[in-house]
């Protein structure tokens, strides 16, 4: 069998979130009956696997998955043209590569890095409407930057994580090696890298923040819930935030794994085309 590993990025506004739902329009869904239409396999041969499983809403740039065929290709570029003639146009595979045999694109992975934007005016931005939560309260990006610096480490999360309706492992102990809170402009962005992160996690993390941002709760109650290890801890003082505004922008692994093997044709980045010369005319 040989392994392939893609980039993908899409827009989650109408899919409910990244599993494989039969006949529910989920990212996974697509790309497996895209694939499926070029490779004649079925779902099962193509063991289709993501990286990590966004929620309904919940958008990626740089969301990482491997499919396996018992053939190979001489060349990619084919390929990535038909899954994205084949896909809608919220989705698009930004890049295919050749992986190794021990590549696993969930399991191998080594940090994974969400961002969080917030339209912080009184009048919200119709163009940022779909991928920003809209907070007309004017944020305190200070207050927020050094409650989000309570989170870097290796933590109990479990104060932040919701019950899991499907079967996610929950390991609760994870590790997050920054949180940045930027602004820039109207636009409050938070990144965070992690190792891993529960469900809504992520999202629960901004839903406090956004609290302290309004600076109804003081920067040091992070800490104090994350010692509750209790998630009606953080329920009595924040909801979780909207999906709309997190984006997964990267999964990140070791770059020896992300050798391919001997032979292997090149990595596809899509196929550009060019005119030699203007087919039409100047006025």
């Amino acid at each position: 069998m040989h392994k392939w590993r893609m980039v993908i990025a899409y827009d989650g506004t109408k899919f409910k979130g990244w599993q494989y739902q039969p006949s529910i329009p989920t990212i996974q869904y697509f790309l497996e009956d895209a694939l499926i239409c070029i490779t004649k396999l079925d779902r099962k041969k193509l063991c289709l696997v993501g990286a990590g499983r966004t929620d309904t809403g919940v958008h990626a740039w740089g969301q990482v998955a491997h499919f396996t065929t018992p053939f190979s290709y001489r060349c990619l570029n084919s390929i990535h043209s038909a899954m994205n003639g084949l896909l809608p146009p919220e989705i698009r595979v930004r890049e295919i590569s050749a992986a190794r045999p021990e590549f696993h694109a969930r399991t191998s992975t080594k940090s994974k890095v969400y961002r969080y934007k917030i339209y912080n005016e009184a009048i919200m931005d119709p163009f940022h409407n779909r991928y920003a939560y809209h907070s007309a309260y004017k944020l305190n990006p200070h207050a927020m930057q050094e409650a989000a610096n309570y989170f870097v480490g290796t933590h109990d999360f479990t104060s932040f994580a919701n019950a899991a309706h499907n079967d996610r492992e929950r390991r609760p102990t994870k590790k997050i090696t920054r949180f940045d809170v930027t602004e820039m402009g109207a636009v409050l962005q938070l990144e965070v890298e992690g190792t891993g992160f529960l469900y809504r996690q992520v999202r629960n993390m901004v839903a406090l923040l956004l609290q302290v941002g309004k600076e109804a709760l003081p920067p040091d109650i992070v800490p104090a819930i994350i010692a509750a290890r209790d998630r009606k801890e953080l329920a009595k003082v924040a909801l979780s935030a909207p999906p709309h505004g997190l984006c997964l922008m990267s999964v990140n692994y070791d770059e020896e794994i992300l050798k391919p093997p001997e032979g292997s044709p090149p990595i596809s980045f899509g196929r550009a085309h060019h005119l030699s010369k203007c087919k039409l005319p100047f006025y």
